[in-house]
C-alpha cells in the first residue's frame, strides 16, 4: 500500500551560524537559526516521511524543549526516519523536495546535497528529486530572511 507524505520547514537566516542545507556546510555569512542544526532540507524531508507513517511531525519526535538535541545534526533525524521505516517493512519510493532560498544561489550544492541523502537513507538517487527556487523578492523569504524546504514522500508499506 502507498502511503504519501508532505512535509514543510523554514528557519529565520542569521549571523554566527553555519548555513547547512541536505546536510551540506554552505560556507554562506548567514546560517539558519534553530534549536538543533536547522536544516530545513532534511527537517522537510523527516516531516514527510513522518506523515507518511502517521506519526506526527519532527517537533514531536525531537522536541526543542529537549536538551539532547540543542546543536543536534539533522541527519541522525533523518537515520531516525528510515529506521521507522525499516521498523514498519516499509521502503522509500521516491522523495520530490524543493528549498526556497534568494541566497546562496543553491545550483552548484544540489549533488551533494542528493548525494548526502540518498547515502543517509540508503536510497538510489534516482528515486530523490531536490529542486532550488526564489521567492521572487517577495515575503520574508524574498527578503532573504529565511530559507524554506517542502518535500513530499511516497512510502511502500504493508497494510
Amino acid at each position: 500500500m502507498n502511503h504519501v507524505g508532505i512535509g514543510y520547514d523554514v528557519h529565520r537566516l542569521v549571523e554566527g551560524r553555519k548555513l547547512l542545507l541536505g546536510g551540506v556546510d554552505l560556507r554562506h555569512h548567514k546560517g539558519l537559526e534553530g534549536h538543533s542544526d536547522a536544516d530545513v532540507l532534511l527537517h522537510a524531508i523527516c516531516d514527510a516521511i513522518f506523515g507518511a507513517l502517521g506519526e506526527g511531525d519532527i517537533g514531536q519526535l525531537f522536541p526543542n524543549t529537549d536538551p539532547r538535541w540543542h546543536n543536534a545534526p539533522s541527519k541522525i533525524f533523518l537515520h531516525e526516519a528510515a529506521r521507522l521505516v525499516n521498523l514498519r517493512g516499509g521502503r522509500i519510493v521516491n522523495i520530490d523536495s524543493t528549498v526556497i532560498a534568494e541566497q546562496p544561489m543553491l545550483a552548484p550544492h544540489l549533488h551533494a546535497m542528493k548525494s548526502n541523502i540518498s547515502h543517509i537513507l540508503e536510497l538510489h538517487p534516482s528515486r530523490l528529486s531536490i529542486k532550488a527556487t526564489t521567492n521572487e523578492g517577495l515575503g520574508f523569504l524574498g527578503r532573504d530572511e529565511g530559507i524554506a524546504a517542502l518535500a513530499v514522500v511516497s512510502l511502500e508499506l504493508p497494510q
